[in-house]
């Protein structure tokens, strides 16, 4: 569903993105990680149709994102960004109502904005100006709107920033669901427990350059970690996932 192959991103003169080949299916949780300035967010924005390649290729369904129409592509793929911040007082539904525009008005769409507010935990806000809403009501709020788009490839830009514990989880798990019911989810994470935990696969980046891209045990060693993040790590095993966990030293 996602294919990049060679992509190359440079802005200001400076190389952002070098030589950088990726690939993403359907069902798959696939977590973009790496230090600040990485290249993560760049990727996202280009898998988006945001930026153009300086070189290389990048495409959706076999297509580059340039070569779709807007509604059609946002039919196709929706976008949680970093910046939660809306300029006009719409209520918490009003915007997640927004990601039904790309489609055709229907009778299911009350049901699927429903359902959407639902997973994003945020029925109770549904009347609420978004203006007064905090950082990670908005941020559920938007991921609703993502949700209530429906579409087979979603791409997350650190949707879990702005939340709590028990609010990272449920998004995860919500993102985890979107894979197995047959959606590509491609998300970048900071927390590297979160993308073990919730990822069938990790991309680290460093440097503009993809250094790994393979399931968790495989990417989170504490060698590899210290090379990217110049931190010392040890690698546990989760005492009840099985899964790497990672503690600073």
């Amino acid at each position: 569903m996602i294919s990049v192959e060679r992509l190359r991103i440079e802005i200001d003169g400076r190389e952002l993105l070098s030589d950088v080949s990726f690939a993403a299916g359907a069902g798959e949780v696939v977590a973009l990680v790496g230090p600040n300035g990485a290249g993560k967010s760049t990727l996202l924005k280009v898998l988006a149709g945001d930026i153009e390649p300086d070189g290389g290729s990048v495409a959706l369904a076999g297509r580059a994102p340039s070569a779709w129409r807007s509604r059609e592509l946002a039919r196709h793929r929706a976008v949680m960004a970093q910046d939660h911040a809306i300029a006009f007082s719409f209520t918490a539904r009003e915007v997640v109502e927004m990601g039904r525009v790309p489609h055709d008005r229907s009778d299911a769409d009350d049901g699927i904005v429903d359902a959407a507010m639902a997973s994003g935990d945020v029925v109770h806000l549904a009347g609420r100006d978004v203006m007064t809403l905090s950082g990670g009501e908005l941020a559920r709020t938007v991921f609703g709107r993502v949700l209530a788009q429906s579409t087979p490839v979603v791409l997350l830009d650190e949707p879990t920033a702005a939340l709590d514990l028990r609010h990272q989880e449920h998004l995860m798990r919500a993102a985890a669901a979107l894979a197995a019911g047959g959606s590509c989810v491609v998300v970048v994470l900071h927390d590297l427990n979160l993308a073990a935990r919730y990822a069938h696969r990790i991309a680290m980046f460093h440097g503009g350059r993809l250094v790994a891209d393979a399931p968790p045990a495989e990417v989170l060693t504490a060698e590899r970690v210290r090379a990217v993040y110049g931190q010392e790590v040890r690698i546990l095993e989760h005492p009840t996932a099985g899964l790497p966990l990672v503690v600073a030293v």
